[in-house]
């Protein structure tokens, strides 16, 4: 069964830091891309980042680059986000993703519950 655990989200001031982690299973972890989405109320749901665990290589939103880093623990099967210089356009709930693919160009996908992080100004 897939698995998708997020926790460390929280109440934090502009400028503040905070670290997301993404406990996964049910998968083969070092063979897999890790995305991290957001959800802010009335908004879609976004692209944060996403780190491929074969090299690592990572890609980042325009809106948090420079502010977030994504990394990958393979021990622990687990990505983290290190979120810094936070914003309270920030303030959403970050979910992580896996996709499975079923044949080239379709896809099914797993998400985690979510979890909250809020900005104050």
């Amino acid at each position: 069964e897939v698995q998708l655990v997020e926790s460390g989200g929280g109440l934090v001031q502009a400028g503040g830091s905070l670290r997301l982690s993404c406990a996964a299973s049910g998968f083969t972890f070092d063979d897999s891309a890790i995305a991290w989405f957001r959800q802010a109320p009335g908004k879609e749901r976004e692209g944060v980042s996403c780190i491929w665990n074969t090299d690592g290589g990572a890609n980042y939103a325009d809106s948090v680059k420079g502010r977030f880093t994504v990394s990958s623990d393979r021990a622990k099967n687990t990505v983290y986000l290190q979120m810094d210089s936070l914003k309270p356009e920030d303030t959403a709930v970050y979910y992580c993703n896996w996709a499975r693919m079923i044949n080239p160009g379709n896809y099914e996908n797993f998400w985690g519950q979510g979890t909250q992080v809020t900005v104050s100004s």
